[in-house]
Parts: structure tokens; C-alpha cells; sequence
């Protein structure tokens, strides 16, 4: 039987670390295939507000989450990443494509490459049921990378797809919280700027059917009945996102 591998796409730097290090740990543990990919294969860092000093502690990632993300960037994938922008680099080979979250500014790397959206076009209609046997995972802003990766129609590649992203209410509250003391750290394009579920309804063909979410601390998890593809909210979704996606690719198999 063929090792199924699984790719998590992400920035240099900025990504939320619950986020990128909860879903690489349920992988290893399923016997995948893990490996990273960065925009020039750089070893990829994680919101140092969220694992370090006070930051994490009012913030943060948990203890066994800082731990196990210690584990996650001394891995020998992590520190050895592909290169999303070398040529002839597809994401064909992988059964899954992971892309994390994060709201640190620098995740604009991804969230804004052509580079990454021409990947996702040519991949994501290979995840379509029912004879799809690849998979598209995406959390946070990382549902953002999908919204912004669109065909020569204009159209997302999630714009048939139920999805879940960042909640408004909780992006506000988490801005309007911290401003006093973090600025706009809160807001990855800026003071003003629109929210992430304002932008993901924008590219949703029938945004009041498709979009998902709940203001509930208890985890949600939407998996989409077209396509191979398992979006989340935020950190206290990434459990159960996590196992929804391993289950996924072994149904592959």
C-alpha cells in the first residue's frame, strides 16, 4: 500500500502555530507522508506572539501545542521545505493540501500569490466527488488562499463549495480587544480593512447556502458534500479538522 502524502502549504512567517502544528502532528501519528512548502523552500516560522512570552500565555498556543510545535520545526520537512515557486512544482502529487492560518501580516505571502493560486486552480477540481481522490484542508485565513485562487472565469475555486472561515464577531473581538496594546495586529491587511468572512462570502456563488459558522466554542468542522475539501473556524477547531482530514485520505486507500 502507497503511503499517502500531505503537504502543508504556508507562509515564511505569521502562521497561527494550533493552527499549522495540531493537524502535522495527527498526520505523523496516521503514518503520512508530511511534507511543507514554502514560497523559495525557507524553513517556515509560526507567529512568535503565539508560542512565546506572555503572548502565548494570553494568547496562545497551549503547552502540549508549544511542545509539540518544537517537534514540528526541528522535523527534518520542516526544516527542509519544497519550493512552491520552482518550476515544475505541482501539488499532483499529494492526496492532501493543508493550508493553516494565521493573521500576522507576513502570511500575505501566501494568502496573496499567484504563484500558489495557479496550484490550486489546476488541483482543486481533482478533489470533486465522487471520484476525487484528492483532498483540500483549509482553516482561518487559509480559506482566504482558496477564495483569492481563481480560473480564467474569474471564479474561486471554492465558489461552488460550503465552507467555514474566521467568524466576523470573533475577528472583531479579538481586534477591538487587543488594539490598545497590539495595534492592528489583529487585522492581516490593515486597520479598516474588511473582514475575512466578508471576503470569503464574496467569492461564494449563494454566500446565505454556502457559507458555515458558529459563534460556539465547541468545534465545527464543515466538510462539503461537491468536493474533497474540510474548512474551520479557528485554533479550538483544528482537533477535529485534524482527524476529519487523516479519516479523508483513508478512505482514499
Amino acid at each position: 500500500m502507497t503511503t499517502p502524502k500531505v503537504l502543508i502549504l504556508m507562509a515564511d512567517y505569521g502562521h497561527e502555530p494550533t493552527e499549522a502544528t495540531v493537524p502535522y502532528i495527527a498526520f505523523k501519528d496516521a503514518g503520512f507522508d508530511v511534507q511543507f512548502a514554502t514560497e523559495n523552500g525557507n524553513a517556515p516560522e509560526c507567529d512568535k506572539i503565539l508560542h512565546q512570552g506572555l503572548g502565548q500565555k494570553l494568547l496562545g498556543a497551549k503547552k502540549s501545542v508549544v511542545q509539540d510545535y518544537a517537534k514540528m520545526i526541528a522535523s527534518e520537512e520542516c526544516q527542509h521545505p519544497l519550493a512552491w515557486s520552482a518550476p515544475g512544482f505541482s501539488l499532483d502529487p499529494f492526496s492532501l493540501v493543508f493550508l493553516p492560518g494565521g493573521h500576522d501580516k507576513a502570511v500575505r505571502q501566501i494568502l496573496d500569490s499567484p504563484t500558489v493560486h495557479a496550484l490550486l486552480v489546476h488541483y482543486f477540481p481533482k478533489t470533486r466527488k465522487p471520484d476525487g481522490v484528492k483532498a483540500v484542508g483549509a482553516i482561518c485565513h487559509g480559506v482566504l488562499v482558496l477564495a483569492n485562487a481563481k480560473g480564467a472565469d474569474g471564479q474561486s475555486v471554492i465558489s461552488e463549495c460550503c465552507t467555514a472561515t474566521l467568524p466576523a464577531r470573533f475577528e472583531q473581538v479579538a481586534y477591538w480587544g487587543t488594539r490598545i496594546v497590539l495595534g492592528d495586529y489583529y487585522k492581516t491587511y490593515g486597520a479598516g480593512t474588511e473582514n475575512v468572512e466578508e471576503s470569503i462570502k464574496k467569492c461564494l456563488k449563494e454566500p446565505e447556502k454556502q457559507y458555515k459558522s458558529s459563534i460556539g466554542l465547541s468545534p465545527f468542522v464543515v466538510e462539503d458534500e461537491q468536493y474533497n475539501y474540510i474548512s474551520a473556524r479557528f485554533p479550538g477547531d483544528t482537533e477535529e479538522m485534524a482527524r476529519k482530514m487523516v479519516d479523508l485520505v483513508k478512505s482514499f486507500s
